[in-house]
């Protein structure tokens, strides 16, 4: 345990300094979270913060060998498992970051954790056979790829769509590896030592980023921790496949009920955008932490009850592991009534009323059908930068547009920036921050203007269908303005027809 105890402190220490070098980091990159409908801060926030507990989990496994202690020597013995492990990591870690700086497609980061989870697969770290009640001794391996794979994609997904409120996918993950850790310890068998080596290091991590994390927090962890966190979670138990009880407790039972709340969580929200007719993978502001916000509880009062639920789920965890059958199941019921309870209390239950009810983007799309034939005729017949402004004013109403602003700049930026906008009288600066934005550039020589049309809607990402739509308004603006007598912008991109 000494060597366990040291892992545990270097962890959190490591963390607590890197952390605050980190967000310097993640300032200097871009990789900053800026307000939005569906965000619940209301200030820029840096992630990457991921990157300290990638660090803090790392450093103090390599940091032991020096100790050369039974856990350290047993750890650095399994050389298959333990590249498995840390490639994998490092894998879907690197693409967390990529996604936190530059952004990435939900596909292509379903493709990440797919690399990650087949790299960790390759190198031994699979679930291949389980026992279960009443079947006994269930067998996977003609198909464990099939098997593994989904398993870790499934709890990678689960805490990235739990990480919504300050601290919370931390201190959900934080009650996963105690589970993994308390268990592991009570199995007694050898090879379970590295699960409580690797639980525990992974915990310290994490806390001592929780100090920068908790609310108000200063920095979040990205995709690069929830998808590293949720990736470690379904690692490590799979260290344990191989014992007696490790093929049901470990590797399968004790992780699904210790993230209970995330994986209810990320499988309602499939569900509520299949009722919807929703992409499985758009975002929303519908989970039980934005549900929790919505009736009133503050934002770490949310957090909090939240992790009354996680706790909860932990200690049934526990039970299912060292108790008897009768008492399994009242803990199961038990916790699926509280789980009930609240997630009733949230509103997070009203899913099949969503089939018939349109979501805020699917309005705006239909406000853009309706409005965009007429604003091409209109801007295709403008004899003049006012007549233009004319009709992009007329637009935006008729869309029912937040804001429409044009700017013009010299190349580069070399010249000073002119601009105009348009703006609904009782829109605030705040709701103007918070719009969905939607930009396009148009190359005029030396000059070049942009169009951005801001919109109310509780999700981030541009639709694609007002993409297209709003694409074809602004291609008629450049075909309008490549026009000999409409090349001088100065009339187009003077004064504000609305006070922003």
């Amino acid at each position: 345990m000494v060597t366990t105890l040291t892992a545990v402190i270097l962890a959190l220490v490591i963390s607590g300094a890197v952390t605050p070098l980190v967000r310097r980091l993640a300032f200097r990159v871009g990789a900053v979270d800026e307000p939005t409908a569906r965000r619940v801060h209301t200030r820029c926030i840096p992630r990457l913060g991921g990157l300290a507990i990638v660090v803090a989990f790392v450093l103090p496994l390599f940091l032991l060998v020096a100790l050369r202690t039974q856990i350290a020597m047993m750890w650095f013995s399994q050389g298959s498992l333990v590249v498995g492990l840390l490639a994998g990591g490092l894998t879907i870690a690197a693409a967390g970051a990529w996604d936190d700086i530059r952004g990435m497609r939900a596909r292509h980061k379903l493709l990440a954790q797919i690399l990650a989870a087949s790299v960790a697969w390759a190198f031994g770290l699979r679930l291949e056979c389980v026992t279960l009640p009443y079947f006994g001794h269930v067998s996977f391996w003609p198909f464990s790829f099939l098997v593994t794979i989904p398993w870790f994609v499934a709890i990678i997904n689960a805490i990235n769509l739990i990480d919504g409120l300050d601290g919370l996918a931390a201190g959900v993950g934080f009650f996963a590896c105690v589970a993994n850790f308390i268990t592991a310890y009570l199995g007694g068998y050898p090879g379970n030592l590295v699960i409580c080596l690797l639980a525990a290091t992974l915990a310290g991590a994490i806390v001592g980023f929780l100090f920068h994390n908790f609310h108000p927090a200063t920095i979040f962890m990205g995709d690069t921790g929830s998808m590293f966190l949720g990736f470690m979670l379904a690692a490590i138990p799979l260290f344990g496949v191989g014992t007696h009880k490790g093929g049901t407790a470990l590797a399968v039972m004790v992780p699904l009920l210790a993230l209970g709340l995330p994986i209810f969580d990320m499988i309602s929200a499939m569900v509520r955008r299949f009722i919807a007719r929703r992409p499985i993978f758009s975002a929303d502001r519908s989970h039980i932490h934005h549900k929790l916000l919505d009736k009133g509880h503050s934002h770490r009062g949310a957090v909090l009850i939240l992790y009354g639920l996680s706790l909860l789920f932990t200690v049934v965890a526990l039970v299912a592991y060292v108790g008897r059958s009768h008492e399994i199941g009242l803990a199961l019921a038990g916790c699926s009534a509280v789980l009930f309870i609240v997630v009733r209390a949230a509103g997070s239950f009203a899913l099949f009323g969503a089939r018939d009810a349109r979501p805020p983007r699917e309005a705006t799309v239909e406000a853009l059908r309706r409005a965009v034939p007429r604003a091409l005729l209109e801007i295709e017949a403008a004899s003049g930068v006012e007549r233009l402004r004319g009709a992009l004013e007329r637009f935006a109403k008729e869309a029912k547009l937040m804001a429409l602003e044009v700017t013009s700049a010299g190349a580069n930026g070399s010249a000073r920036v002119r601009s105009w906008t348009w703006a609904q009288d009782t829109a605030t600066p705040q709701q103007l921050r918070e719009a969905v934005v939607a930009a396009f550039t148009i190359e005029l020589g030396a000059e070049t203007v942009t169009l951005r049309f801001r919109w109310d809607s509780e999700e981030s990402a541009v639709n694609p269908q007002a993409d297209m739509l709003l694409q074809l308004v602004a291609d008629s603006v450049e075909r309008l303005l490549r026009r000999p007598p409409l090349r001088a912008l100065e009339p187009l991109t003077q004064g504000r027809l609305s006070v922003v």
